[in-house]
């Protein structure tokens, strides 16, 4: 009798994206095999483990399949300090990936600041300490434990904002520097990674954030997605991680698009040409535009399609306007037919 149909599926999806890691890391073709006893050890792949259902999950699937395949697999957990009892949580989780025959194992303190507001803060002072700590174990890949759900929840978020068809395209399956984030579950449901800890009878921790009205994810998930199913029906979800992956193509070509336009509009010095920026399709031009910023130092995460939409006026709509304020102390202005983009 094979595995609950819930752990099967995390695990195939799992061992799906363990072959595509191999494949990423295997030795140039033609160069010989190293002698057996001298062979090198295989690529050590790290869950992100909260303690939560969707990343237990993850977490026990890894630990299974990773063998099979010559991976080594290790977790970490990230305390974030927000909540009383977080560290000795942060312990629990620990001892658990070790249950699961996992090394190395570690959990990370962070410091979590205001910029963006409590969710985008913790979320970037928990990448950084999984950037550091990829580094500092060589790990070939982090896996995280975002699901369907969250990939609807993400591209509400985005349409929310009005920020653009990037942020309706979501959360991507692999994304970080050469490639360190992989989203196995992207294709499955929430459902289904609590039912897959239930059959295994792994024990979960429920982030009372989660459930908490102050955060704006919880009250879309709590409120906003059950009323889009009560008023639309049942396949929101689905549809909505659907819309995220055809915006993601769209705008994978657009950027794409726009990196090849933007040197034919620099002028010499380096400087984009008002006029020849003003030719380009918007969806393009915008593009640049949002490069230059962030280039200057604008940082990404504050960078909103108000801030571009301002900055675009003085191409499109040049009534002598000043200076253009954007975040990071980054400035933009039009100066004799030249967009210049620098810190002030």
């Amino acid at each position: 009798m094979g595995p609950h149909p819930a752990v099967a599926a995390i695990r195939l999806a799992v061992r799906r994206v363990l072959h595509d890691i191999l494949t990423d890391h295997t030795r140039p073709l033609g160069a010989p095999s190293p002698p057996a006893p001298y062979a090198p050890p295989g690529p050590l792949v790290l869950v992100a483990c909260s303690g939560g259902a969707d990343s237990m999950a993850l977490a026990s699937a890894l630990a299974f399949e990773a063998p099979k395949l010559g991976i080594r697999a290790g977790g970490i957990t990230v305390d974030h300090g927000l909540q009383t009892g977080s560290d000795l949580r942060a312990d629990e989780v620990v001892a658990r990936l070790v249950e699961l025959g996992m090394a190395p194992v570690e959990s990370l303190a962070v410091t979590v600041g205001r910029d963006g507001g409590p969710e985008a803060a913790a979320r970037d002072a928990r990448y950084a300490a999984l950037d550091a700590a990829a580094e500092r174990h060589g790990a070939a890949a982090i896996l995280l434990g975002h699901t369907r759900d969250d990939q609807a929840e993400t591209v509400l978020l985005g349409l929310a904002r009005g920020s653009g068809i990037r942020s309706l395209s979501g959360m991507a399956e692999v994304s970080g520097a050469g490639g360190r984030y992989r989203r196995p579950f992207l294709h499955l449901d929430r459902q289904t990674a609590r039912k897959a800890c239930m059959a295994q009878s792994l024990p979960v921790w429920d982030d009372p954030h989660n459930a908490d009205p102050a955060y704006t994810r919880s009250r879309l998930r709590h409120e906003g997605l059950p009323a889009l199913e009560k008023a639309l029906g049942k396949g929101v979800v689905g549809a909505l991680a659907r819309t995220a992956q055809l915006s993601r193509d769209d705008a994978d070509a657009l950027d794409a698009w726009a990196r090849q336009a933007e040197a034919s509009v620099r002028d010499t010095a380096g400087l984009l040409e008002c006029a020849k920026l003003y030719a380009l399709p918007p969806a393009v031009r915008r593009r640049i535009l949002r490069r230059a910023a962030i280039e200057a130092g604008a940082p990404a995460g504050s960078l909103f399609a108000r801030h571009i939409e301002e900055v675009d006026r003085l191409i499109t709509g040049w009534r002598g306007q000043g200076v253009i304020n954007l975040p990071g102390k980054v400035v933009a202005q039009r100066q004799g037919g030249r967009l210049v983009i620098r810190q002030s």
